[in-house]
Parts: C-alpha cells; structure tokens; sequence
C-alpha cells in the first residue's frame, strides 16, 4: 500500500520557483481555483499535460532570452 501525502493546506506563497510559475501557468488556464480547493491531483491528465507543456515552452523560451542577452 502507499504512503497517503498529508493533507497541507495549498499556500501560493510559500512555493519554490518551479512550483510558482506551475501555479502562474494554472491560474492561466483558469485552474488556480481547483488546485486550491483540492490540489495537484484533482487535475485531469490533459489539464496536467497541458501545464507541463507550458512550463517546458516558457523554460525554452527564458533560455533564449538569457542567450540572446549575453
């Protein structure tokens, strides 16, 4: 059997980076509510896949930005 996460409450203010813009990448998408009230897992795998995918583009395109500075 595996080990049950505890039940934190969700605070947008105390996340790391990569968890800040997951959350900004939700609000985005009109998902903030849903991942407040019952977190991560109540995603659905498309809306999951989807925020992955964002955060992957924005990674990509704050990489070039910082090549392109340089």
């Amino acid at each position: 059997m595996g080990k049950a996460k505890k039940a934190e409450p969700f605070d947008p203010h105390k996340l790391s980076p990569q968890d800040q813009l997951k959350f900004e990448i939700a609000q985005e998408l009109g998902l903030d509510s849903k991942v407040m009230e019952s977190g991560w897992r109540s995603l659905t795998a498309k809306e999951s896949g989807r925020i992955g995918g964002l955060i992957t583009k924005r990674k990509r395109e704050m990489k070039n930005e910082a090549l392109q500075q340089e």
